[in-house]
């Protein structure tokens, strides 16, 4: 499903984010990529979704190559994909049914098509009925599922979810995972989880990709936080 072919990404004067990395991440994995700040994590997801262009070496996403990928072809490379980021990003002034179907009205959607598929995306993360209220009204945890619920609308075959359980307490950061492992085993959603949650990466007891320096030092096929 991902491949990094030999990948380096270098930034001006002399700083290397990812240093000759080689991964493969199989469909319908779960995997964990764990690495203290600075380490080349968020550089890898950047690099996936085409926000920057590696210095050297191959991504190649569901067989298709993505390391020069032009800029008009990134929308549909980011289709394929739903990322979730540690701040929601959610708009203010749109109610949770708003958030959600915004992802499908860019892409110049029907109404009829986004009642159909926005209600679907809520009720798997377990916000049905709470559609109409708007991002003050809830809780962090209940952001989050709406970041996840948006990032599900184009059923992506890639999920990238990059320190998702971040801003939240033990609780809440339990049930975003729980979900991510629903839609794993519900749709076989490759899932890349991006965490410093030492805790949380324990217990799914799933591979873990560690980086070092841009470089990965470990990979274990059910593996812990070792750092």
């Amino acid at each position: 499903m991902i491949k990094f072919i030999n990948v380096t990404k270098n930034y001006p004067p002399d700083v290397t984010a990812l240093d000759n990395v080689n991964l493969h991440i199989k469909p319908g994995e779960f995997m964990s990529v764990v690495g203290q700040s600075g380490t080349g994590k968020t550089t890898m997801i950047k690099a996936l979704i085409g926000e920057e262009k590696v210095s050297k070496g191959k991504i190649v996403v569901g067989g298709w190559d993505i390391t020069n990928i032009g800029q008009s072809e990134i929308p549909f490379l980011r289709r394929q994909m739903g990322v979730i980021f540690q701040d929601f990003k959610l708009l203010p002034k749109k109610t949770l049914f708003e958030n959600v179907s915004f992802a499908l009205q860019v892409c110049g959607q029907t109404p009829k098509k986004i009642k159909s598929i926005v209600p679907k995306a809520i009720k798997i993360v377990g916000l049905e009925g709470k559609g109409g209220r708007y991002p003050r009204e809830i809780s962090g945890g209940e952001a989050q599922r709406v970041a996840i619920a948006r990032a599900l609308v184009h059923r992506p075959k890639i999920l990238l979810a990059d320190e998702p359980t971040g801003n939240l307490d033990s609780i809440n950061a339990e049930e975003i995972i729980e979900i991510l492992q629903k839609i794993n085993k519900l749709f076989g959603t490759t899932v890349v989880l991006v965490t410093h949650n030492r805790e949380i990466v324990n217990s799914l007891k799933k591979r873990v990709v560690t980086i070092e320096d841009g470089r990965i030092v470990s990979d274990k096929a059910t593996g812990k936080y070792i750092l």
